[in-house]
């Protein structure tokens, strides 16, 4: 069983799996919409995610600010969370993803990427990043994070 990662943006949702022994994290695609509110597209799409790659958890990026509150974008970040627990009955961990599309930006600088290709793949590197965070809490007795 997988374990999927995304990072649930405005317009976008950066999409990252597991590998079957839930020790490494890999990017899978960047899921764009046309409006922030329209989210019936982007919910199929992980479906289909879900159902093609035997995916049975699903771990969500919790925006927190740096002092860790929570602020629109995080609660945003919550009710999708909620919703897509709701149409795939699958168990949702939100995980703190503080710095996370920082540290891709870095990634890709450091490989060299220009402005329109880390356009491209920096949500799917975010949600890589923030998988491999979780599962490496899995590994070292951490505990899964909701957030607080």
């Amino acid at each position: 069983m997988r374990v999927m990662g995304l990072d649930f943006g405005t317009v976008t949702c950066g999409v990252a799996l597991s590998d079957e022994l839930l020790l490494t994290a890999q990017p899978v695609e960047t899921i764009r919409r046309k409006h922030a509110t329209k989210l019936r597209q982007t919910y199929a799409r992980i479906e289909e995610l879900i159902a093609a790659n035997n995916v049975g958890r699903i771990v969500v990026g919790l925006p927190l600010t740096l002092s860790g509150d929570v602020r629109e974008r995080a609660e945003a970040c919550r009710e999708f969370a909620e919703g897509l627990e709701r149409r795939t009955g699958l168990e949702v961990i939100m995980w703190d993803e503080r710095l996370t599309t920082v540290e891709a930006h870095r990634i890709l600088d450091e490989a060299g990427l220009g402005y329109e290709k880390k356009a491209e793949v920096v949500d799917k590197i975010a949600a890589a990043i923030i998988l491999q965070n979780y599962l490496d809490s899995i590994y070292n007795g951490g505990l899964p994070s909701d957030g607080q």
